[in-house]
């Protein structure tokens, strides 16, 4: 309800078909139980004087022929009313809750416990599954809260005993809901994470194939995958087997009950203690009362799914997101980029990946991090562009929206290699888009050549120009710092050499982390991180 408002609009509309729709039930039984007494009535040793008089039992059973009709036609329409509600609730709340989703692995792109593979299950199958939760469970549980109550009020005027009963033995089917609800809820849990389990062991045995394959070991992998889809399968029929048996104790329960009002205001009939009429009205109305609450036990196994899939949405979506740099506006003139004491820790990590490190960039300066494998360079980097908050320490800088940025393994869409230069500027021309890859070092590179789900078709090498010449992009549009990991790694000496000049010539100021000689060289400063001291050297 907090993370969607059309869920709040749906229970007040919910709320008020739910006692519509008890009215009408109401309106069904006493149009019933008149006109099946008054048949009954109009037989000999009956006292039944007839409303109209002159007029037998035939023409009052067609008018109530007319008015079943009507309330039937009106109970369909709330009920169709209520199914488009709750559709276009649930495709209101899954399309919010995946923009969040989105969002929130955006503001924390290293978080280690969203692989790919399961952010994939939970923004498809795993919301997919709240269908069930607002198109039969969340309807059904608002018929439940209004229809017994308006009911059973009903037939608390009609006959004290019969409602006394049913209050007795109402209570009853909510208990046993809950001992059924925490036996599915545990091994619903349980699905799921199989499910999580068998996507992840497929999307990586996908990411491996090739590798795999070279080394002759992909026909050995069915036999994990095999045995992971059937684990799946056992716990699916398994939940489907507690489904079927908790609705057979409903049935039963809720069956009991109406038999128990039943047999009481028949003996109650026969000594005369009770009038026909109200008796039926009585019968009637009863099996309506435990229907609604014995259906929200029926349809709780819809919404299971649903449900753990939202909460693990809901638990990503509202862990603690990265904090970004701070505003460039706070820092003094001439600094760009101001870090202090920045230490940060791993979650499971023994010891902090980087710790100590004192920064300052100003406009227009070039400067490279560097130091041994495993120092924390890259660490650095990720929280200057915002994506991890430091453990310890203050970071200032322009902002993400201000920042251009090339990892080291740079994300690369299908399509062309124009359409992944211009994610860095949708509006930028061709003949832009040529000049970037021009001042990135590939000056024969075709725009228009074909590229593969990440990055396929493209070399290491190429990879990068092509994220660099995005960068570049980038800071044409506006951004006025450069963050770069790595981006002249498997290049040669004219590549790098074409690579850094064009990198220079943008004017703006640079943080590169690179460990290649002519890198160094060409820096206006390096500061070296890790196990070397962490000074800053002309």
């Amino acid at each position: 309800m907090r993370r969607a408002a059309a869920t709040r609009w749906y229970l007040v509309a919910g709320a008020l078909i739910g006692c519509l729709v008890a009215v009408l039930t109401v309106a069904q039984a006493w149009v019933l139980a008149g006109a099946i007494s008054g048949v009954f009535a109009a037989a000999p040793g009956w006292e039944y004087t007839s409303p109209t008089p002159g007029t037998g039992w035939w023409p009052e059973l067609g008018g109530a022929a007319l008015a079943l009709a009507a309330i039937f036609a009106g109970k369909a329409a709330l009920g169709w009313l209520n199914q488009v509600l709750a559709h276009r609730t649930v495709a209101a709340v899954k399309s919010r809750l995946r923009r969040d989703l989105v969002a929130a692995r955006l503001a924390r792109p290293l978080d280690p416990s969203a692989s790919t593979a399961r952010l994939v299950t939970l923004a498809t199958v795993g919301l997919d599954a709240l269908d069930g939760y607002y198109g039969k469970y969340l309807p059904q549980l608002l018929l439940a809260v209004t229809v017994p109550v308006l009911v059973g009020g009903v037939i608390l005027l009609a006959d004290v005993p019969a409602a006394l009963i049913i209050a007795l033995t109402l209570p009853l089917i909510p208990v046993f809901m809950v001992l059924v609800g925490w036996t599915t809820q545990a091994r619903t849990e349980r699905r799921w994470a199989t499910q999580q389990r068998l996507a992840h062991h497929f999307a990586d045995l996908v990411t491996g194939l090739p590798t795999l394959q070279v080394f002759g070991r992909a026909r050995a992998q069915a036999t994990g995958l095999r045995r992971t889809e059937d684990a799946h399968r056992a716990e699916t029929m398994g939940t489907l087997r507690i489904s079927f048996l908790s609705a057979l104790v409903l049935e039963l329960l809720a069956t009991l009950s109406v038999a128990l009002v039943a047999v009481t205001v028949g003996f109650r009939v026969v000594a005369h203690d009770l009038d026909l009429a109200t008796a039926l009205f009585v019968l009637i109305l009863a099996p309506e009362v435990y229907l609604p609450v014995r259906q929200v036990g029926v349809h709780y196994h819809d919404a299971a799914d649903g449900m753990a899939a939202a909460d693990e949405a809901l638990t990503f979506i509202e862990a603690a997101p990265a904090t970004p740099t701070g505003p460039a506006a706070a820092l003094p003139a001439g600094e760009l980029v101001r870090v202090e004491g920045l230490a940060h820790t791993y979650p499971g990590a023994d010891a902090p990946a980087v710790a100590g490190v004192d920064l300052t960039v100003a406009p227009g300066e070039f400067v490279v991090l560097t130091g041994p494998s495993g120092g924390g360079k890259t660490t650095v980097l990720n929280a200057l562009v915002g994506f991890l908050s430091p453990t310890a320490g203050t970071v200032a800088g322009p902002g993400r929206a201000r920042i251009a940025y090339v990892g080291q393994n740079p994300g690369m869409v299908a399509g062309t290699i124009a359409t992944n230069v211009r994610l860095g500027d949708p509006d930028a021309s061709d003949a832009a888009v040529a000049d970037a890859l021009a001042r990135a070092g590939a000056p024969g590179m075709d725009p228009a050549r074909d590229v593969g789900d990440d990055g396929e078709g493209l070399s290491a090498g190429e990879r990068r120009r092509v994220a660099v010449a995005r960068a570049l992009l980038r800071i044409d549009a506006g951004a006025d710092l450069l963050l770069l990991d790595e981006p002249t790694a498997g290049l040669d000496a004219d590549a790098e050499a074409s690579l850094l000049a064009g990198l220079r010539a943008t004017g703006v100021a640079a943080v590169v982390v690179s460990h290649r000689p002519a890198v160094l060289a060409g820096a206006d400063r390096v500061v070296r991180i890790g196990a070397v001291a962490r000074v800053g050297t002309p």
